[in-house]
């Protein structure tokens, strides 16, 4: 790791995980973190979804349809559609690599 990169630990559904981000996405990282947890702790609390990995695909799900709708408003901002692609792969990446490490880590 290097000077512009900072290992962030945050907490889903009372597991913890360690990111690696870009220094100055620290805070969007921390922010989206928090909004994942409360939306996969609905989910889990509404008892209709079992599982670590399905309560992570129906978030997944509902975010993106959360920002599907918001293009097709135009509250995009100035993000292109490349950059939105290319940030939701990114947090694709980053949520399959934390269940691939939350389900080391319980073997």
């Amino acid at each position: 790791m290097n000077d512009r990169t900072a290992r962030v630990s945050i907490r889903i559904l009372e597991k913890e995980y360690q990111v690696a981000c870009p220094v100055e996405e620290r805070t969007d990282l921390l922010d989206a973190a928090e909004y994942l947890n409360s939306k996969m702790r609905e989910i889990r609390e509404s008892g209709a979804v079992m599982g670590l990995d399905r309560i992570a695909v129906m978030a997944a799900l509902n975010l993106s349809n959360e920002l599907l709708k918001h293009k097709k408003t135009g509250g995009v901002g100035s993000d292109t559609e490349a950059e939105l692609v290319d940030k939701m792969r990114l947090l694709r990446e980053r949520v399959e690599s934390a269940i691939t490490r939350g389900k080391q880590m319980e073997i």
